[in-house]
Formats: C-alpha cells, structure tokens, sequence
C-alpha cells in the first residue's frame, strides 16, 4: 500500500469506519489523515445513504459529520487527530 515507516501493517490492523458527507470540510481531513498514515477505512455517504445515517444517528444521537467508529466501540464525533492518534496508536507529533 505505501512505504510509510507509520504503515497500519506495523501497527495492527483495526477497523475504522467514517459516516461522512460530500460536502464536509472535517470528513475530508479525516480521511486524508487515514490515507496519509496509511488506515484502511470504510466511508459511508450519509447524504447518499438514509440506512447509514440512521445508523449513525442511533450510535451518536445526532445528525453531524464526521462520525468515526473505531473497531465497533470506539467512537470520535468531528475529526479529532489526538484522539484518532491514540486509537489507532499513531506517534502523535509536536
């Protein structure tokens, strides 16, 4: 996939999920975030999707995106690095 020393092969392979828009500035940097730390992840289009967003909205309670579920326990509401960094167990950098 990439030559990226951070590469998920190193780290352990856990699953992540993104309930996200087209139009959403943070879902974009969230999933650039995982392309570039080398994160495999599923993206659900909640605009597109009426049975992902009400999923989403059962797990969060409410309609805004990002949504980041994390090996189906964890989850982040919005795109926060440290956080995502920590479960996902990539070296947060100064």
């Amino acid at each position: 996939m990439t030559n990226n020393p951070t590469s998920s092969r190193l780290r352990g392979t856990k699953k992540v999920e993104i309930y996200s828009t087209t139009t959403c500035h943070f879902c974009y940097m969230a999933k650039e975030f995982f392309k570039e730390q080398g994160i495999e992840f599923t993206d659900y289009n909640v605009g597109l999707d009426p049975e992902k967003r009400a999923e989403m909205v059962d797990i969060t309670g409410q309609m805004g995106v990002p949504v980041i579920v994390v090996d189906s326990k964890d989850v982040v509401i919005g795109f926060d690095q440290k956080a995502l960094s920590k479960l996902l167990d990539i070296p947060v950098t100064a």
